[in-house]
């Protein structure tokens, strides 16, 4: 947002203005809002292209009042990465823990996958 928000707005506190305003409109999952007024601002540059196609492509996963509705905490990305992995690592660092080369990012896909019951993988030694 703030890269193409610098090649719109060449006056620092317009440019601060309008990414406050529409980092507002993300925290109240207008979504749809944010894209039209980036596409109002566009004047169809890549910039604007590629932050259009990123917003629709994971508006799905930026639901941030639900989020803050739910209790979910901290929603920024770069904590929640850290986190993981963190918690990743330990858990593949663990004494006992082997695997084929390159099989843990099949794992890692299958129990991120939302909405599935791992419970099969959970028991004994089920081969993936």
């Amino acid at each position: 947002m703030h890269q193409f928000a610098e090649t719109v707005f060449k006056e620092v506190g317009e440019r601060k203005k309008w990414t406050d305003r529409k980092k507002e409109l993300l925290l109240q999952s207008e979504m749809a809002r944010v894209i039209g007024n980036i596409r109002k601002k566009s004047k169809g540059s890549e910039a604007a292209h590629v932050l259009i196609q990123y917003y629709s492509n994971n508006s799905h996963r930026m639901d941030y009042r639900r989020y803050k509705n739910i209790g979910a905490g901290i929603i920024g990305s770069g904590v929640i990465e850290s986190a993981h992995r963190t918690v990743v690592q330990k858990r593949m660092k663990q004494s006992g823990q082997q695997a084929i080369q390159g099989s843990w990012s099949c794992i890692l896909a299958l129990l991120t996958k939302p909405d599935q019951n791992h419970s099969q993988y959970a028991r004994g030694k089920q081969v993936i």
